[in-house]
């Protein structure tokens, strides 16, 4: 098969177009032909030498795939959806999604919602699993004491996570506020449903977000930034809100006010996803399965798509990763 791999750590040049054997897939896993593959910023820190391959994945990068079931252990009992050969699957993957043909587990495999393309499937596994995990499962929006509610901030509006939790949040009822790093990715945000859209570069979003709360603040944060943001975040925060951390693209070291969060019982909690097990994974994809795909079957929300490379230009699709410059995800196709 046709593969993207990484020659060596360092710039989007060292990703070069290849040939691999076909991998096979183990027990509970399933293989497919993959019609499009999803970039994410994991795959720019691997390509650089900052995140290390789990024991046992891919060599290759790419973390999300759509395409066809061509084999593997479809009488798996992890099997949940029923899938067969020859069914269209969106996949969350340890590795390997830059390629021809990709082994997922079977338990991350989703059937693509009706009236999706496979460039649009592919860019919704990382981004949705990871966006319910942090925002519904660990920031546990909606079940604090204000319930239906409450409030969401999110740092990176116009990023591949941030444009699925604005949509996500607000089709299912919740204020939803976004920062972003230009007047034009503020207008995607709002756009998309958020109630509003901050941007980071000429606006302070704690006195924005005091004075768009009556002084209350947020109820969940979802950081990708971490560094000095984690004091002011503080700063915005209601009295037992949430604070998530998913990424640390400003720093990751911080210094905090230890005593609010004593006295206003805050929560600051984090998590990665590629480690965790597929057990906690299919979880997520059971719960993705009977809140979420209904309304992207019923075009409510969307993935947000930027650019579209072919595989082949795998380095360009880096670059543009990098740049920041892209609202939205961005998809390699075969």
């Amino acid at each position: 098969m046709k593969a993207i791999e990484i020659r060596e750590y360092g710039g989007p040049e060292v990703l070069q177009e290849t040939q691999r054997p076909d991998p096979e897939p183990k027990a509970g896993e399933i293989l497919i032909r993959v019609a499009a593959a999803g970039i994410n910023r994991p795959d720019v820190f691997q390509r650089t030498g900052n995140y290390p391959v789990p024991p046992g994945a891919s060599d290759l990068p790419g973390l999300e795939v759509a395409g066809v079931v061509v084999g593997g252990d479809l009488s798996n009992a992890a099997n949940r959806f029923g899938l067969k050969a020859g069914d269209r699957v969106c996949a969350l993957v340890q590795g390997g999604g830059y390629a021809e043909l990709c082994t997922a587990p079977i338990e991350q495999c989703l059937p693509v919602p009706e009236g999706l393309t496979d460039i649009e499937a592919a860019a919704l596994p990382e981004t949705f699993f990871t966006v319910w995990s942090n925002v519904f499962d660990r920031g546990q929006l909606g079940k604090g004491p204000r319930g239906a509610a409450e409030t969401l901030l999110i740092q990176g509006g116009s990023s591949g996570i941030g444009t699925t939790a604005i949509q996500i949040a607000k089709a299912m009822g919740f204020k939803v506020f976004a920062t972003a790093g230009s007047d034009d990715k503020c207008k995607a945000c709002e756009d998309l449903g958020a109630d509003r859209a901050i941007n980071y570069k000429t606006q302070d979003f704690v006195a924005e977000i005091k004075a768009l709360t009556e002084g209350k603040g947020v109820d969940v944060i979802l950081d990708m930034v971490g560094g000095s943001y984690l004091a002011r975040e503080l700063s915005c925060v209601a009295d037992d809100g949430r604070i998530v951390i998913i990424a640390l693209l400003g720093g990751a070291k911080a210094e905090i006010p230890l005593g609010d969060i004593l006295r206003r019982r805050i929560t600051v909690t984090g998590s990665t996803l590629r480690p965790r097990p597929s057990s906690f994974k299919g979880a997520i994809a059971q719960a993705l399965h009977q809140h979420v795909w209904p309304l992207l079957a019923a075009g409510k929300i969307k993935p947000v798509i930027h650019k579209v490379f072919p595989a082949a230009q795998a380095a360009d699709a880096h670059r543009l990763m990098e740049s920041s410059e892209h609202i939205g995800k961005i998809v390699l196709t075969w």
